[in-house]
């Protein structure tokens, strides 16, 4: 009788963690490693569960994929530790039990830092070995991201008849990270061919019971379920789990009450859990009928502040104008805000207020893009990196401008710290800019980066950066369309300064129905004209316009007038390819930049009146 026939008649028990027992007992590294170099401690852990009642085991092979073992130099020992892996299991099971093949999920936070081709390599390279050594079935544990579990499922489907058990892992009871109701996620996956659906990690017997309250008996697969022992304790530099056995010998019935059909153990569970699951489900009779419980979300659009139209809609219909201001590195804003002031009656769209740019302390754009907002009137587009807050923190920080009622965003990943004024600082990077995109889309559908209702939809119009300033224009638009897919509305470029350049991007781009705010920064000197070119990232200037700052040298008036010119020419250029354009206030000399934006002005009125007079 093989696994799949037993799970329609009876309950199965798992195993629990192998990392706990391991951590347990003093040893701090490669935990899959040790399959070659300490084989006899992971054959005494399997033992341990299966005495303890395990029918099902799993191999030590979690994290035994190319990615996480070339964090310690072992990528090239994947073949050699899965075989080690299954021939140990299969040495402890001794017929005992049955041996799945254990695949963990690479994917966390930043689904960046591992694209889907990636995904498909590593996942084939691990799968062919398990395979090859004759697991009883594959199983997928410890999947966050959906996608990701949706794309290697198929290829083992593909790749064997064998039973495969799908497990994702949630942040929140009922509901994935992407939004995702648990319900649906599993009956996606029984689709795809997965035998046991369920969950492991990260919520303990509490919550996860809660989560499948919400799940119907799958129409052709079983349920599945390995809880956490608890929430986990931080004690001395440890993580500590404190959930006793006579607990998980509690929670056992109802997990089966749930239609739980094959149930184990994840983080902190031992085999003293196990045991007190297998002794309080002894008779192994599993339920074929369950009442689902329907959660109800409420999620509300606030509708009582009057929202002005969003940039991306401007920009599409008439010519519109943001331009950046960056809050100052030095306490007091008098100055600051007589800027705003000007700019504002100059008639812009929009302020733009970098987020510690170029890696230096400046005053939160948040705080200023209130005063602004509050006192002068004046619309603020704040800038959100990476660089600077953990996810908790950029969650946070979204739900805070909401608040304040601040809907204009940028979206990007931020100067590195080592280029700033504290070179020692922490770069963060939980999330790519790709990645805060999304976040700040889900925030539009009311949910959280854990698929948390946040009680309210925000109505945030997301921003993202775009770079033409680049030897291979072709790569950077694809960057653009990636954005897009991940829910940006409309870009702003770096600084350009060639009017060919203007062309180019026109010509890449058009394409697009996403606006473009073209970005223009007047030079005030050769030294700052020169600095520019050299040591800001993603920024170029000609060799002739360099040339026509150096030829004002030492007369700052005289340099502010030619930054003034060739900064009037690419707008000239700008003008009939793009609607946006975004001007970049350097070194807080608003005075340039309000000149640009009446130049702009006086450019469409004249249009207007050519228009009228020849048509």
């Amino acid at each position: 009788m093989g696994l799949l026939d037993e799970l329609k008649e009876r309950i199965l028990i798992a195993d629990g963690a192998m990392g706990t027992l391991l951590y347990s007992h003093g040893i701090d590294r490669c935990f899959e490693e040790l399959n070659l170099s300490n084989p006899d401690e992971i054959v005494h852990i399997h033992e341990a569960y299966i005495a303890a009642g395990a029918d099902v085991i799993q191999t030590n092979t979690y994290g035994a994929n190319y990615v996480k073992l070339a964090r310690y130099g072992l990528e090239d020992e994947v073949p050699a530790i899965n075989r080690a892996a299954v021939r140990l299991a299969r040495q402890a099971a001794n017929g005992r039990a049955y041996v799945l093949g254990t695949i963990g999920g690479l994917r966390t936070l930043n689904k960046s830092v591992v694209t889907l081709e990636e995904v498909k390599r590593t996942f084939r390279e691990q799968l062919f070995v398990l395979l090859a050594e004759g697991v009883d079935g594959v199983l997928l544990e410890t999947y966050y991201d959906l996608e990701e579990l949706e794309t290697v499922l198929a290829i083992a489907r593909k790749e064997t008849d064998l039973p495969i058990i799908a497990h994702v892992s949630l942040h929140e009871v009922g509901v994935l990270q992407d939004g995702t109701p648990l319900a649906d996620a599993l009956a996606r996956l029984e689709a795809l061919g997965a035998d046991v659906v369920g969950l492991n990690c990260r919520l303990g017997p509490y919550h996860m019971l809660r989560s499948l309250e919400e799940v119907p008996l799958p129409k052709q697969a079983f349920l599945s379920a390995y809880p956490n022992a608890s929430l986990p304790d931080y004690r001395d530099g440890r993580l500590v789990y404190e959930t006793n056995a006579e607990y998980f010998e509690e929670t056992a019935k109802a997990f089966r009450d749930q239609g739980v059909r094959l149930i184990g153990g994840c983080c902190g569970t031992t085999p003293k859990h196990i045991a007190a699951m297998a002794k309080a489900l002894s008779d192994r009779t599993p339920v074929t009928e369950k009442t689902v419980k329907r959660r109800a979300v409420s999620v509300s659009v606030q509708a009582d502040r009057p929202a002005p139209s969003p940039l991306p809609e401007l920009a599409r219909t008439r010519r519109s104008v943001i331009v950046e201001l960056d809050p100052p590195k030095k306490l007091g804003i008098d100055k600051f805000l007589a800027g705003a002031k000007a700019l504002h009656d100059a008639g812009i769209d929009a302020l733009t207020l970098a987020d510690n740019s170029l890696a230096t302390p400046r005053i939160s754009n948040a705080a200023v893009a209130t005063i602004i907002k509050e006192r002068l009137g004046v619309r603020p587009l704040v800038h959100i990196t990476c660089r600077d807050r953990n996810l908790i923190g950029l969650q946070s920080h979204l739900m805070g401008l909401h608040t304040l009622g601040i809907t204009d965003v940028l979206a990007i990943t931020g100067d590195p710290s080592k280029i700033g004024d504290f070179p020692g600082a922490t770069s963060v990077y939980d999330l790519s800019s790709f990645d805060l995109i999304r976040l700040i889309r889900q925030f539009n559908e009311g949910l959280s980066y854990s698929g948390k209702p946040l009680g309210q939809k925000t109505n945030f119009s997301i921003g993202a950066a775009f770079n033409p300033n680049v030897r291979h224009l072709d790569k950077a638009v694809e960057r653009m369309e990636k954005k897009i897919q991940c829910g940006a509305h409309y870009f702003l470029t770096q600084p350009i300064y060639s009017e060919e350049k203007i062309v180019e991007v026109h010509e890449a781009t058009k394409h697009l129905d996403t606006p473009i705010y073209i970005g223009i920064m007047p030079l005030v000197s050769a030294r700052n004209a020169d600095f520019l070119h050299h040591e800001v990232p993603g920024i170029t200037l000609s060799d002739e316009i360099r040339a026509r700052m150096a030829a004002c040298s030492g007369d700052p008036v005289q340099a502010a007038k030619e930054g003034i010119a060739i900064a009037k020419s690419l707008i000239d250029a700008a003008f009939d390819l793009f609607n946006g354009i975004y001007l970049i206030t350097p070194f807080l000399r608003y005075d340039m930049t309000v000149e640009l934006v009446r130049y702009i002005h006086e450019k469409e009125a004249a249009a207007k009146e050519r228009k009228v007079v020849h048509g």
